[in-house]
């Protein structure tokens, strides 16, 4: 997409990361207990895959459309996709453990990165790489998990001790 000569695809790749990486966590952080979030949770296998494919041929196809209500509708089936993704490690139904919940976003963030990587290899460098570094906060979302899982098994063992 090019508007007045200049190239909006690190943009509006970085817009789609964000909304992936911190936007939705955000709103089901903030809505985790919403009856609507029970109603669609789908098991981590199931979603995991789907939400890979999904993000794959969206972010493999976004550069190639032009057209605004194209390029809307496949943001709002990212967002959708995205939903599902984080319910397993977020919400309340098919919830993960800690361990597993740890294990499913290292899992994902290489794989959701391989199509920033088939971009930047097809010679979209800036989008690809925006697309990396505004997934970046799955990686933190990982971490932080992993601190609590491994802080939380410390204390139990401590708790053993004495």
């Amino acid at each position: 997409m090019h508007a007045h000569g200049m190239d909006t695809q690190p943009v509006t790749m970085a817009v789609s990361g964000l909304l992936v990486a911190v936007a939705v966590p955000a709103l089901i952080h903030v809505t985790r207990h919403r009856a609507e979030w029970q109603k669609v949770a789908l098991p981590a296998a199931v979603v995991l895959p789907l939400f890979l494919v999904l993000h794959g041929v969206i972010t493999l196809t976004m550069p190639l459309i032009s057209s605004l209500p194209v390029h809307l509708l496949l943001e709002a089936l990212l967002l959708c996709g995205a939903i599902l993704f984080w319910l397993p490690v977020m919400g309340t139904r098919h919830r993960l453990s800690d361990p597993a919940r740890s294990v499913y976003l290292y899992l994902a963030m290489p794989l959701l990165d391989l199509p920033a990587v088939a971009m930047v290899a097809l010679g979209h460098v800036a989008g690809g790489l925006a697309m990396i570094v505004a997934m970046l906060p799955i990686g933190l979302a990982a971490l932080a998990i992993t601190w609590r899982w491994v802080t939380a098994e410390e204390r139990l063992a401590q708790a053993q001790v004495e």
